[in-house]
């Protein structure tokens, strides 16, 4: 893996670790982060060891302020299409892992994009969340417009991209765009509670369901259905489901193998 200079990585008891750091700039995404993180997030991918990652910002004010506002004015269109930051969430999405969003702050432009991305997203109550590249005469062009739209309805989507504004813990919890809100100081272990939870039941399972839901939120409902049932068909031949119901029965935690 490449050496990571704006990003913090370890994995701690199956649990990845992964803060971005640069309060300098408010954690802001630049060339080198977007790179550092498709590296984390590519070794998440392939660990032996991680079962679910943790993605926060570093301090207790800003999870991440967006793009770095220097490398924007730089990109050109060729820029944009290449998807720089488009691919990095792409990745993030599709981590073999669940990614749970610690959102420890300010989630503006490419930050609530980037929180979007991630499987799980419980925040602080200090926490804010908008998408304020009109102000900068651009839209978001990293999944903003669809994930938050699939997340929380064109409304309001419309809402934040249209007037630029950011909206609190409560309102972004009762849109759905994260599942909990938590005082500051208990963010981290919030996370790693439900880290370990995930951890504690059928890694099989896990996978399956996080890669078929990704999906069934592109597809009509026959389709959907069929994408279940085929899933659920591979799980009801594993060893893991034999585990589980025996574990189940025999009243005892299961061992799970992830096969």
């Amino acid at each position: 893996m490449i050496e990571l200079k704006n990003v913090q990585f370890e994995i701690r008891e199956n649990v990845a670790w992964i803060t971005i750091n640069r309060p300098e700039v408010r954690n802001a995404l630049d060339h080198q982060t977007v790179n550092e993180l498709h590296a984390v997030i590519a070794e998440v991918s392939l660990s032996q060891e991680a079962g679910v990652a943790v993605l926060t910002g570093a301090g207790d004010k800003v999870f991440v302020s967006g793009a770095d506002i220097r490398d924007i004015r730089a990109r050109n269109m060729l820029d944009a299409l290449k998807g720089i930051n488009s691919r990095l969430f792409k990745a993030v999405e599709d981590c073999e892992k669940p990614v749970i969003a610690a959102v420890n702050g300010f989630a503006l432009g490419g930050g609530c994009e980037l929180a979007l991305s991630c499987d799980i997203r419980i925040c602080s109550e200090n926490a804010k969340f908008g998408l304020p590249e009109a102000s900068l005469g651009i839209i978001p062009g990293a999944g903003g417009m669809y994930r938050m739209a699939r997340v929380a309805g064109i409304g309001i989507t419309k809402e934040l991209i249209l007037t630029g504004d950011a909206i609190d813990a409560q309102r972004a919890l009762q849109a759905g765009i994260v599942s909990r809100v938590v005082p500051q100081t208990q963010l981290l272990n919030t996370a790693h509670d439900l880290a370990f939870k995930i951890l504690s039941r059928g890694p099989l399972a896990i996978r399956i369901a996080k890669r078929s839901m990704n999906l069934m939120t592109q597809l009509p409902t026959e389709a959907a259905m069929a994408l279940e049932s085929f899933a659920q068909g591979i799980l009801f031949e594993s060893e893991d489901k034999m585990e589980g119901t025996s574990a189940f029965l025999e009243k005892r935690p299961p061992r799970f193998q992830g096969k």
